[in-house]
């Protein structure tokens, strides 16, 4: 770190504590203890909230003695809610003036449900639960005035940094969910839309560790669960939300909800850019010794032009109070234009005549590679209650999705100096026309009996994909482009999946235990046109998951939990198009990929008294993983990258996630994740190992001035990833914002600056093999600067009822190319 940045930190820590120190002046303490006022016995867990005015300022639980204590109140005059799920809300008036001890305060036990304000103070912000963490924001004043995204920031295992970029455990490999089903919108750039989202609609947020048997998925850190709120009454809302980043472009996007009676909608979409140039990029290669000399070296400039949109609206009818119908579309489109302009210099040593000579080559390079993407994904979902209880349900979902991602790339050589004559560089261009599509019905059935809840369902997905390649070579006898035959086919991918599931959660006193099991079968098949060749591959896998939760004293619990996933190569893996779009590296896909299992095993610590600290220990296993194989082809002067089944993957970590209020405006945030990889894979008939540490660590501190103003400081440090063959280097991110209400609680203005003292930074992956080394580095725009403007409009607070159960296809391989 620089000498100007300790400074500034050390600066901007000092003012903090002034203000801190301020802040606490002429504040008071309130406490007392609540009893039940027949049993006389301590109210363990009640939630007391304070209230001035029309808000609530501060909220605490009760310890298992039914002691509670709130801190640093101003003087004035409060009312005390004091609330718990079968008892009879109590508020009391208090003149603030000095310490208060209520002494014992009796609360009344009863049968009926308890009002709307002791319903935001019934029970605790966060909840440990068997799989997930449960974080209550209904619960949490700044609900009202926060955004979903601002909100996730006081959530334990997850981080939002600087860029606005949401991390479980350090990590972007997980699922996010609202109300259970996934969401084109969140599935395409997540942070845009939850930066959009109002808290005011959202009843809880749920991090779960351990996915529970109906998700399909392996391989994930943990899913994220939106639960949006289902008691609303007629109106509409709305947010409107503008923004410019440089370097980058303008963005904007539109949420609309509406609510008349039996009917709902909900109507959002938006769109950005991303335009950078003046990119460094280059690439090194050399032969290992013993091997013939060989060595690549290119460097040169890119440039960028990403546009992307996306749009979609919800409808939901009531019929009646047991049966609704929902009803979603989400289409969306964009692309990514990368220009390239590149220097080669090439050295490799040849037999002439006996002698060994080596031969230098020069030339330039110029790649244009645009990938485009474009699609709509259908939903409907129909839920039938019973009148036995309100969790008893059963729904049939039905999703279809449609894709279509073409990739085209043109490249060219000029300036060329003793290039091989046996190998002469030919201006060529590729064309790679993808689409797929999916359908998917699903049914599930829950019922909770008196201790135990039973859940189970079935579900089938049937996928299809297609992808026609061609690459054309340039003829200079007929000065135009000609088809190559080896290099071009049509390839189609079949992938069928039925599946059923049972779940069964017992809860008693302290304890809870959830168990489950899903049996797969999944039809694979692959046919090549051009060639009239095929590959199938059938499998059945019974894929368990058990986890269970112990409540302990003074707000502790601990959870264990063991999850086996599967996880299905993506259509991309799956694709054997030869994408040359970097000159010397050829991409291609396999078909022959196979699906892998993994054995997922955790341990959590979590104590929510004040603040809250979790820590968990991770250890998970698989083997037949699927790796990126690099290999160099000295004969074709090529870095072959081929997926194979080759890898036996394991990882040992801890987690560690501290957020605690200094003070009613200054609260901090601190997480950490430390892990140790162990892989290992046969490359060619030999043994390839690597391991290593990886993990990150971040911090976050936010402080509410006076008159609406909002300022807040975060960083993190990300350890280098460790890869099969090699590693990437390590990374760190610093970032200052502030924000303030120009009409409180309706137009707000932000502003934040990144990574302030640097211009650019390098992004390096060093990767070898048997024959060969190389190292990729990228160096991307550091500094970046973003400010926005959110206007809140309209009277409805919440969101429109949604169906408790939908489609979730979570099970493929994400691309990693």
């Amino acid at each position: 770190m620089s000498r100007s940045f300790l400074t500034l930190s050390i600066s901007i820590f000092c003012v903090f504590t002034s203000l801190s120190s301020q802040a606490q002046e002429k504040s008071f303490q309130l406490k007392g203890v609540i009893i039940d006022s027949l049993t006389q016995k301590p109210g363990e867990y009640f939630t007391i909230a304070l209230k001035k005015d029309s808000s609530v300022i501060k909220t605490v639980v009760s310890d298992e003695q039914g002691k509670f204590a709130l801190s640093a109140i101003k003087e004035g005059q409060y009312h005390l809610i004091i609330g718990s799920i079968g008892y009879q809300s109590k508020q009391i008036p208090i003149q603030i003036n000095k310490d208060n001890d209520l002494g014992k305060v009796a609360m009344k036990p009863q049968g009926n449900d308890l009002n709307e304000v002791a319903i935001v103070a019934s029970k605790p912000i966060i909840k440990q639960e068997p799989d997930r963490i449960v974080y209550d924001t209904q619960a949490d004043p700044e609900s009202k005035v926060l955004s979903v995204l601002d909100m996730m920031r006081k959530v334990p295992l997850l981080s939002v940094d600087a860029d606005d970029n949401v991390k479980l455990k350090g990590t972007g490999n997980y699922r996010i969910l609202i109300n259970g089903k996934p969401s084109g919108v969140l599935t395409r750039d997540p942070k845009e839309f939850l930066r959009s989202m109002p808290a005011t609609g959202v009843q809880k947020i749920e991090v779960i560790t351990t996915p529970p048997s109906k998700y399909e998925s392996e391989g994930l850190s943990g899913i994220i669960n939106i639960i949006t709120s289902k008691k609303v009454g007629n109106g509409y809302n709305g947010n409107l939300n503008t923004r410019y980043q440089n370097p980058g472009g303008p963005g904007a996007n539109l949420n609309l909800t509406i609510k008349q009676g039996d009917f709902g909608a909900n109507l959002y979409g938006g769109t950005g850019v991303w335009r950078v140039k003046d990119v460094k990029v280059t690439d090194i290669r050399n032969s290992k010794p013993g091997y013939p000399l060989s060595s690549l070296y290119n460097s040169g400039h890119q440039k960028t032009d990403n546009f992307w949109a996306w749009g979609g609206g919800e409808l939901s009818y009531e019929i009646d109070s047991l049966n609704l119908i929902t009803a979603e579309i989400n289409p969306y489109g964009g692309y990514n234009q990368q220009d390239l302009n590149q220097f080669y210099d090439v050295s490799n040593q040849f037999d002439n005549n006996g002698v060994n000579e080596i031969r230098r080559s020069t030339y330039n390079m110029n790649s244009g590679t645009r990938y485009e993407w474009r699609g709509t994904d259908y939903t409907v979902n129909y839920q039938k209650g019973f009148k036995d209880k309100k969790e008893h349900l059963l729904t049939f979902s039905y999703k279809f999705f449609d894709n279509k991602e073409p990739q085209t790339n043109n490249v060219g050589f000029l300036n060329s100096v003793n290039v091989d004559v046996d190998n002469p560089l030919i201006n060529y261009r590729q064309n790679n026309i993808s689409k797929s599509k999916e359908q998917t019905a699903q049914l599930d059935y829950i019922n909770p009996f008196n201790k135990i809840t039973v859940e189970a369902g079935v579900k089938a997905i049937l996928r299809s994909g297609e992808s026609n390649f061609q690459t054309f070579l340039f003829d200079d006898a007929t000065n135009g482009y000609v088809l190559d035959t080896k290099q071009s086919n049509v390839y189609s991918n079949d992938q069928n999946i039925y599946g059923i599931y049972n779940t069964y959660t017992l809860k008693m006193k302290d304890w809870t235990f959830k168990a489950g099991a899903r049996l797969e079968g999944t039809y694979v098949t692959g046919i090549f046109e051009s060639t009239n060749s095929k590959v199938k591959t059938d499998y059945f896998n019974l894929i368990p998951s058990i986890s269970f939760n112990r409540t302990l004293k003074n707000s502790q619990s601990v959870s264990l939990g063991f999850t086996q996933r599967i996880q299905r190569p993506g259509i991309w893996d799956l694709n054997p198009f030869p994408d040359s779009s970097r000159p010397g590296f050829k991409y291609v896909g396999n078909p022959d990929l196979q699906a892998v299992l993994s054995n997922n095993f955790e341990l959590t610590y979590s104590n929510f008294k004040k603040g809250s600290l979790n820590v968990s220990l991770t250890y998970n296993f698989a083997n037949n993983t699927q790796q990126r194989v690099f290999e160099f082809v000295q004969a074709e002067n090529i870095t072959r990258v081929t997926p194979l089944n080759i890898g036996r993957d394991k990882l040992l970590g801890t987690n560690i996630n501290f957020n605690y209020p200094i003070t009613p405006k200054w609260n901090l945030s601190l997480s950490g994740n430390l892990n140790y990889i162990w892989l290992e894979g046969m490359i060619n008939g030999e043994l390839a190992k690597n391991s290593g540490v990886t993990g990150y660590a971040n911090f976050n501190t936010s402080y509410k001035f006076e008159k609406t103003w909002k300022a807040t400081i975060s960083g993190n440090y990300g350890a280098p990833d460790v890869m099969l063959q090699g590693q990437s280097n390590n990374y760190y991110y610093l970032g200052f914002g502030g924000s303030k209400d120009i009409i409180k609680d309706k137009l707000t203005f932000s502003a934040s600056v990144a990574n302030p003292f640097q211009k650019f930074r390098a992004y390096k992956n060093y990767t070898e093999g048997p024959n060969f080394t190389q190292e990729r580095i990228r160096e991307n725009y550091f500094r970046r600067i973003f400010c926005s403007l959110n206007w809140k409009f309209g009277k409805l607070e919440g969101s429109i009822k949604k169906s408790e159960r939908s489609i979730n296809n979570d099970d493929t391989k994400k691309s990693s190319n």
